[in-house]
């Protein structure tokens, strides 16, 4: 196993397993017991690779204590605080990544019970950590300081630590931070000497960093000479306001380092502050910070050397024994630098920015303006009187908070991407404003369901509202950069998502910092989908055929469970803008994201939201992607405009088929849970959807809320609740689905106001973590038994806020994800052809892959025909399924509507090329005449027959349920599009199209020639068999894509053509299977269990249509292709399998003990064999799995993949 650390287990300590580290860990014990720190004349002797031992050792217990005390905060036996006050200004947090090794939480926690007068969280080059440890010290009435520490680049360079001492202070800080950042790639920083002393414009105002203390860090064992030559620099850059950091670990040589400080200090007039430079809250983290270490350095801790702290004395220390170690006047200067740094987070004040208001008028008019030209538009034929008093309210309460700029910020981008064409749509609690619904912000008239506008913006609430706008996740980026064009890079930036370890991750830094075997580290993460415990981690490693009881094991799960939710790094939001009216670097520290032209602020949209800062969110969703697509294809098929609004929205078709749960390829409602659903909800009209789309989540499910719903729906239950509560409970049969009810429950039974409803709301998503509902309790049980309820009812409701508290979906969100679900219902159900290509034009999106969305469709009549390098664009495309002719858009110039052509034409792709070629050049070459129209269809038409009868499929006309009564247009087929081919990109595509449209292809020559391809291009086509009317199939195709494209050089141009090529044979069925999967990821050919029924049905594997007809209780095998796994945090270690065949697909259930018994075949099978119980109820059909096999073998070379936990 390589370097592993060996253990012994005694007493809960793991000690060294060989008797010098057992003799050297026992002495660190027993100094330990007497002085609370490393034997000193121990770690003088030790050698390096002593020293790494003993540091490496891995202590479990929580720590030792140091000298005797009455209780932990440190005081003296006799009761009496005579110690000197302390405040600890230089903390890393976990914040600093893999540098700190508790929370900002815990520090603060452990500074306030050691009876601390203040903490400085200082992270390196970072206010990552800031609010957290903000919000904590203000609720534990503890001073925090706000401060950073920087490495300052160059050889003998110092280390400083920078305190805001006030306001403007903290501005300067939070620049300084973001010049260091920014300069340097992600996760990284550059600050130097000159940065301080003499920064560049435009950031000389920075100059000695004003407003700030500078604690001049002495690093432990630097000589006089370079900490002089530091002081004598910092002494000219920050004056009066530099201090001199001491800080002593009970080292060896702690009494020459204090001398070199004092020593230096004096001889500059610098005073001196005692420091702990501390990583850790307690000394029990000290094992984790020396793998974080091993992590960092990407070394075994056994490797690490001096880089390992030689004890676990860098955490926050009692003051007793701080008062033994430092001077009482660095002790005391720690209280006179707190007592002047007086800025507080809670100081920040965020300004709107106001170039969205036009010269001449003021934020309030404009919105009203734009409000109810909105809503004319919105209402035609007038604006109901309760709109209008609707109106009047919201912009009433808009205009008190001063909310003005907000709304048109976010109406500013909206009428951007309208005006682009880009598809957008808001959801959240902002569906419930009817301000944002006549500014066109979001879709759903806020009075075609129940929503409580009190959930969007309250008087108590002093936060911003949140609007979420999703748009066209391929469009976005214009979106964002439109952003970034408008307010600047300075006045811009997505907020930060903290990315904490997960399973994997965890189990492989944690496995390399032990220095266990690469292949078993592997092995062991590759089992782990999720964490699941110790328990869980000892089963994997015993599938992994190894000891979970070993001493390597123990220390392994150990650490995998303390570090498993520790932040690892800052990613960037999925697009939580700030933008600020000045500077937004004076708020909060910028650094750049990975993404190039990217930039994201330290703090995550919780930190955002709670200090008062504007985040508008500007999401991507796929599916509005593929509705537009879908949209434009459909316009181009029935030759007339085609908007969304075009959609009837009572269309029973549609209904009859979400009932039926065929629902794959359609937003929200396609995944296993919700088709399981469908078929008992049986949604008939839209609201039934919006419930659909709430019910299947954690929080009704947890907050018992499903079955009596269902139970009341299907009149299996009489519906019943309090008549006063009929406005909140009618509409979803008195049981409570969305969280708004929530609110209103509170606020007719219990009295609260609206307010504090909206705060039980935040409090819900935060109970477990924080424990934030117990004190609702009493307000809301005895209120509502003040108000007359029953306490059983009472108690009820509660249980049903903490279901809540498991992610409930608000009505509004639900209702604008219901809109969109239904319109791609619609499509799938109207327009299968569109809606597929589509789809496969907006991946990489949604739940399934494009081989299961071909499959389905295929399965619903739709032909589909194969990616051609003569027909073929970049995108799937559709064309005439008689004629071949490519459906292609004309736009009008003169077009008054920009988001959708005006009028549409059909015309054949081979004419035109046709055409095209008449007006080329003269002087193109025309030794080779291009096809005529009719010759080249034949030709085609030939090939396409060869193709679809070695594959063994056979092109079907649409059903006749899918025929869209009002349209008499034959359906068309989708034609694959070369962004599917393995290897290919979108320029040599776009090369094709391009050659193509002056003349037809004649040869594989001439398409290499003009399309400009390279060997590997021509390979990829060919394996993809796009180029099967020049060859005839892939083999041969793939020899003479490599004699068409020799290496690129004098001879390129030559012309040169082989004069005889061999003839291959022919690929079989199997082989052309192997080949479609490796290039294409999918296969139009037979499905490959077809190829495989014979050997199934011996076995005695049913297909999923024979199933279908199984009674419910009987005992079934299935076979299929594993296309979807998944853990819904509700299934408490349940997980759903979906198989496919070439009949259909099955839905598996797999309990958590078979999980555990059977993992390997469940988490390592590509075609998974099951044998099971048929379960039949409602027309939900499952199988419940009693054992699983792996039959992975008889697929062969086929490359699979399945959509696994997300």
């Amino acid at each position: 196993m390589g370097d592993v650390v060996q253990a012994d287990v005694v007493q809960g300590d793991v000690l060294p397993g060989d008797a010098r580290r057992s003799e050297i860990s026992e002495a660190y014990a027993q100094a330990s017991r007497q002085i609370g720190g490393a034997d000193p004349s121990a770690q003088a002797k030790s050698s390096p690779a002593e020293r790494t031992a003993s540091a490496n050792a891995i202590h479990l217990s929580p720590g030792v204590p140091g000298p005797p005390t009455s209780t932990a905060t440190g005081q003296p036996p006799n009761g009496r605080d005579e110690l000197p006050a302390y405040a600890e200004l230089h903390c890393l947090s976990n914040s600093s990544f893999l540098r700190g090794a508790s929370w900002p939480e815990e520090l603060v926690q452990q500074a306030k019970e050691l009876s601390y007068s203040a903490i400085a969280i200082t992270d390196e080059c970072s206010l990552a950590g800031a609010p957290r440890a903000h919000f904590e010290a203000k609720k534990l009435n503890l001073t925090l300081v706000i401060g950073a520490s920087f490495r300052l680049a160059g050889d003998d360079a110092p280390t400083l630590v920078a305190l805001a001492k006030n306001r403007e202070g903290y501005g300067n800080l939070s620049e300084m931070i973001t010049l260091g950042r920014t300069r340097a790639e992600k996760g990284s920083y550059l600050i130097t000497h000159e940065d301080f002393a003499r920064p560049a414009q435009p950031n000389d105002h920075l100059r000695g960093l004003p407003d700030c203390f500078i604690i001049l860090a002495a690093e432990h064992g630097v000589s006089d000479a370079v900490l002089d030559a530091q002081t004598a620099w910092a002494c000219q850059v920050f004056g009066d306001r530099l201090r001199m950091g001491l800080t002593l670990h009970r080292r060896a040589d702690d009494d020459r380092h204090q001398t070199v400080v004092q020593t230096v200090a004096d001889r500059h007039g610098v005073p001196v502050v005692a420091t702990g430079r501390v990583v850790m809250h307690t000394r029990a983290r000290q094992t984790l910070h020396d793998t974080m270490t091993a992590i960092r350095l990407s070394q075994p801790v056994a490797q690490c050397g001096y880089s390992l702290a030689p004890n676990g004395q860098a955490h926050l220390r009692q003051r007793v024994d701080l008062a033994q170690l430092y001077p009482l006047e660095a002790m005391a200067e720690t209280q006179r630098i707190t007592e002047n740094c007086l800025f507080r987070l809670s100081e920040l004040e965020y300004e709107y920015p106001d170039e969205v208001v036009p010269e001449g008028t003021t934020p309030a008019s404009f919105l009203r303006s734009e409000t109810y030209i909105g809503a004319a538009k919105r209402f035609p034929t007038g604006i109901p009187e309760e709109v209008i008093a609707q109106i009047e309210k919201e912009l009433a309460l808009i205009a008190e908070k001063k909310y003005e700029p907000y709304f048109l910020t976010v109406y500013d981008i909206v009428k951007f991407a309208r005006d682009e064409g880009i598809l957008c749509q808001g959801r959240g609690s902002a569906a419930n404003s009817a301000v944002c619904y006549c500014l066109h912000i979001t879709e759903v008239d806020p009075k075609r369901g129940n929503n409580l506008f009190e959930r969007f913006i309250s008087r108590e609430r002093d936060e911003a509202p949140d609007i979420d706008v999703d748009f066209e996740h391929q469009r976005r980026e214009e979106v964002i950069q439109y952003i970034y064009r408008k307010y600047g890079r300075l006045r811009a930036a997505l907020t930060a998502v903290v990315i904490s370890y997960r399973p994997r991750s965890v189990l492989r830094d944690t496995g390399r910092a032990l220095g266990i075997d690469a292949g078993i580290i592997d092995a062991v993460a590759k089992s782990h989908h999720y964490w699941d415990g110790r328990a869980g981690f000892g089963e994997r490693l015993a599938s992994c055929g190894l000891d979970p009881n070993s001493s390597v094991a123990q220390q392994w799960v150990i650490l995998a469970e303390r570090l498993a939710s520790f932040p690892r790094h800052l990613s960037q939001h999925p697009g939580g803008f700030v933008i600020s009216r000045g500077k937004l670097s004076r708020l909060v520290p910028i650094e750049n994201a990975a993404m190039a032209d990217r930039s994201v602020v330290q703090w995550d949209k919780d930190d955002i939201e709670s200090l008062g800062l504007m985040k508008v969110d500007v999401l991507a969703l796929g599916m509005l992607s593929v509705v537009r697509r879908a949209l434009e294809l459909v316009a181009l098929r029935r030759q007339r405009p085609f908007i969304a609004q075009d959609i009837k929205d009572d269309d029973v078709p549609t209904f009859d088929m979400i009932c039926k749960a065929d629902t794959i390829g359609v937003f929200q409602i396609e995944s296993r849970a919700q088709m399981s659903m469908l078929p008992r909800l049986r949604p008939r009209v839209y609201y039934d959807l919006v419930i659909q789309v709430a019910i299947v989540r954690p929080g009704p499910i947890q907050g018992g809320m499903v079955h009596p719903y269902l139970k009341r729906r299907q009149k299996l239950e009489e519906v019943t609740y309090p008549g006063a509560l009929k406005p909140a409970l009618e509409r979803t049969e008195g049981v409570p689905i969305f969280q708004e009810q929530v609110m209103q429950i509170a606020m007719i039974a219990a009295d609260f106001t609206p307010g504090e409803a909206d705060q039980l709301r935040r409090s819900m998503a935060a109970w477990k973590r924080k424990g934030g509902l117990q004190h609702y309790y009493d307000k809301i049980t005895k209120g509502m038994a003040r108000n007359g309820y029953e306490p059983a009812f009472a108690e009820q409701i509660f249980a049903q806020i903490q279901g809540f508290g498991e992610y409930g979906f608000p009505e509004s969100h639900a209702a604008g994800f219901a809109l969109i679900a239904y319109q791609s219902a619609w499509l799938k159900c109207h327009e299968p052809e569109a809606f597929l290509a589509a789809l496969l034009n907006s991946q990489p999106m949604g739940f399934y892959s494009p081989s299961t969305l071909v499959q389905d469709a295929q399965r619903h009549g739709v032909v589909v025909r194969p990616v051609d390098v003569m027909t073929s664009d970049w995108d799937a495309t559709l064309e005439e399924v008689a004629s071949g002719k490519r459906l292609v858009a004309v736009n009008q110039n003169d077009d008054p509507q920009p988001p959708l052509p005006h009028s549409f034409v059909a015309v054949s792709a081979i004419q035109a090329a046709s055409q095209a070629d008449e007006c080329a050049d003269d002087e193109a070459d025309r030794s080779v005449s291009p096809w005529t129209h009719d010759a080249r269809w034949s030709a085609e038409q030939a090939h396409l027959q060869d193709y679809e009868s070695m594959h063994g499929t056979t092109c079907t006309p649409a059903t006749a349920a899918q025929q869209d009564a009002s349209e008499e247009s034959p359906r068309p087929a989708v034609r694959l599009g070369m962004s599917l081919i393995k290897g290919m990109d979108r320029a040599a595509a776009t090369r094709i199209a391009e050659a193509r449209a002056v003349r037809p292809f004649t040869d594989m020559n001439d398409l290499a020639l003009r399309a400009d391809l390279n060997r590997a291009q021509l390979q990829a086509l060919g394996d993809a068999n796009a180029l099967y009317q020049f060859a005839g199939h892939r083999r041969q195709a793939l020899w003479q894509a490599v004699a068409s494209a020799p290496d690129r050089g004098l001879l390129r141009h030559a012309g040169i053509e082989e004069t005889e090529q061999p003839v291959l044979a022919a690929p079989t069925e199997g082989e052309n299977l192997v080949s479609d999967y490796r290039s294409l990821a999918l296969t139009l050919g037979r499905h490959p269990l077809a190829l495989l029924r014979g050997k199934l049905s011996a076995m005695r594997f049913a297909s999923a249509a024979q199933l279908q007809d199984y009674p419910s209780g009987r005992l079934a095998r299935a076979c299929g292709i594993v296309t979807v796994r998944q853990r819904p945090g509700t299934s408490k270690g349940t997980i759903f399998v979906t198989l496919e065949d070439e009949t259909g697909v099955v839905n598996v259930i797999v309990w958590p003990r078979v999980v555990e018994r059977q993992r390997q075949a469940l988490l390592g099978s590509q075609l998974m064999g099951v044998y099971g119980t048929w379960q039949n109820e409602n027309k939900v059909r499952h199988l419940v799995a009693g054992r699983l096999v792996n039959l992975s073998p008889m697929l062969g070379e086929l490359g699979t993949r399945s959509r696994n936990f997300h």
